[in-house]
């Protein structure tokens, strides 16, 4: 069986199974009325507008119903009805919201799933009996809106996953297990990194000052790197006139992901959902001649996207971001070379963050896009060549390219192998068009310059989460908010620890006292749970010898050792 088959056959399985977590709901609960209940990524979930509250505690009493039917070998039978009889027959069934999604379909003939005395609208496929559902465990409950708008009345939602083997299922039980243990949003907390705040709004991060210390190292390591490969830094204003986003082709085709126009002195304006007509605007302050090109523009810019709540998540899916943003202005020639450069920048800052797997997708054309075809299919080639010049395997991932380009997306793959959007790599000939950018030739002429939007880290934010959760919240030292934690055994100990604090505060090593009257098990605990990467013990025999006995992270071992050497061990 091949891969795609595989993946077919799971999601037929995971799609059935969805009915029949829905028989059984329906069991538990006769006067549930049901949404919908697709096959997901990891599993399935099915939505229901419940008469009581249900929480994770449910689940197993759901799982045994499902395993009954399971177990009765029902077939799933396909039927075909006119849209009117199946509006008469979901009217008599109770169920409004199959009523709704019949009325708005455009076909006269729909299909629906008989299994035993259940009956669901829906296209398929199915699989031919409910017996050949593999091994299956219900996972969460969640708050979902009908049809994903906070104007509709909130369901519950149940999610699930299933598995050709049981073996299979433990597996990824195991892995659930493992990433909820590494959750950002739980080590974000209990490392005092950043919150989120609903008196502020949802989706809008605090980062907290251990969170912000981290920010600003990745943020300072990105500029050294982007100003020795030529970049300039810039910065823009976060609103703009919606005369220009609408020039841009934002207010057409991104519509949905920007907020509301606010008026300026009888003008309106927006908050940006992205940098590049700030740094078109930049670039066009000048003529520029070919010798100048490629020009670089850098900026971490913090743009404003509309998320429904619905789907916002910790750091990975937020409505404010900053994205480590630039645009690079060239010739068509010039693109090839400069979209290999950034691939290596992006390796290259990938790596020196751990994260040493990844999966390169090139994005092509999507629905809804500006241009014309021909433009399009000039800027997938540049993508597509540079790729196989650098040498890097990719896949193609048809029309998820932005509406503007086609983009190289590169997914980081985390310590237990899921995937984090991160660096990406769009060709733009028609921005360039729409603001007229030009550049003047060997030839005297105007000429249209090409447009190369990039990130190499994604944004901060989910970046950082993505960071948080492949590491567990042990960061490498360079990047620890608290590199060192000194631990004193009484009260006369402390004159030595500020000595040795004003010493390595000297050497720029972040280090803090714990000298709380408290047992000495206790202070070496709070510091293994703060993930501190050295521990540092002081007592009569380190402050009559300038020794300190230090205890690695992640080590039972102490060891004792000169200061001198130990701060060179440091640095």
């Amino acid at each position: 069986m091949t891969k795609e088959s595989k993946e077919n056959s799971r999601e037929t399985m995971r799609h059935s199974a969805s009915h029949v977590l829905a028989m059984a709901v329906l069991e538990v609960f006769p006067e549930a009325e049901l949404g919908i209940g697709p096959a997901i990524a990891d599993g399935f979930y099915y939505d229901f507008k419940l008469p009581v509250q249900i929480s994770d505690k449910d689940l197993p009493k759901i799982e045994e119903r499902m395993k009954e039917i399971i177990k009765k070998n029902l077939a799933f039978e396909k039927e075909e009805l006119s849209k009117e009889e199946a509006i008469k027959l979901f009217k008599k069934l109770k169920q409004p919201f199959k009523i709704e999604l019949l009325k708005e379909m455009e076909d006269e003939k729909v299909s629906v799933y008989r299994t035993g005395d259940f009956v669901d609208l829906c296209k398929g496929p199915h699989l031919k009996s409910t017996k050949e559902i593999g091994a299956f465990k219900l996972t969460s409950v969640a708050g979902a809106y009908w049809r994903g708008s906070e104007k509709n009345p909130q369901l519950q939602r149940i999610y699930g996953t299933a598995f050709e083997s049981e073996k299979d299922l433990k597996n990824y039980l195991k892995r659930l297990e493992e990433a909820k243990e590494r959750d950002h949003r739980r080590i974000g907390k209990d490392l005092d990194l950043f919150s989120i705040s609903d008196e502020i709004g949802p989706g809008l991060v605090l980062w907290h000052p251990k969170g912000a210390i981290i920010r600003n190292l990745i943020e300072n390591f990105w500029r050294r790197e982007h100003l020795k490969r030529g970049y300039q830094l810039v910065y823009s204003p976060h609103i703009a006139r919606e005369a220009v986003w609408k020039k841009s082709g934002h207010t057409e085709f991104f519509k949905e992901n920007m907020f509301s126009p606010f008026g300026i002195e009888g003008d309106d304006y927006l908050i940006k959902p992205m940098n590049c007509p700030f740094h078109i605007q930049i670039y066009k302050t000048k003529i520029h001649s070919y010798k100048e090109l490629p020009i670089r523009y850098a900026e971490l810019g913090t743009v404003y996207r509309y998320e429904k709540s619905g789907v916002l998540h910790g750091l990975t899916r937020v409505r404010g971001f900053t994205q480590d943003d630039a645009h690079i202005f060239c010739t068509e020639e010039q693109v090839e070379k400069e979209v290999i450069e950034v691939l290596k920048l992006a390796q290259y800052m990938l790596k020196k963050f751990g994260f040493l797997k990844y999966k390169v997708f090139l994005s092509t054309r999507p629905q809804k896009f500006v241009g014309d075809e021909k433009v399009w299919g000039k800027a997938e080639k540049a993508l597509n060549n540079a790729l196989k010049l650098a040498k890097i395997d990719f896949e193609i991932d048809k029309g998820e390219g932005v509406f503007y380009g086609p983009k190289i997306d590169i997914k980081l793959e985390d310590a237990i192998g899921r995937l984090w959007q991160g660096p990406t790599i769009q060709v733009d000939f028609n921005e360039p068009e729409k603001f007229d950018v030009t550049y003047v030739g060997e030839d005297g002429k105007e000429h249209r310059a090409i447009m190369i939007h990039r990130t190499v880290l994604g944004s901060m934010e989910r970046f950082f989460g993505s960071l948080i959760e492949n590491c567990a919240g042990k960061f490498p030292f360079w990047l620890a908010p608290v590199q060192v934690k000194i631990i004193t055994i009484a009260d006369r100990h402390r004159k030595y620890a500020d000595e040795i604090i004003e010493e390595l505060k000297g050497k720029e090593i972040r280090v803090e006292k714990d000298d709380r009257n408290e047992s000495m098990n206790k202070k070496i605990r709070d510091a293994e749970l703060e993930k501190v990467p050295y521990i540092v013990v002081v007592g009569d025999k380190e402050k009559k010898n300038k020794l300190v006995t230090v205890r690695k992270r992640g080590s039972k071992n102490l060891e004792e050792i000169g200061l001198t050497r130990f701060i060179k061990q440091l640095e």
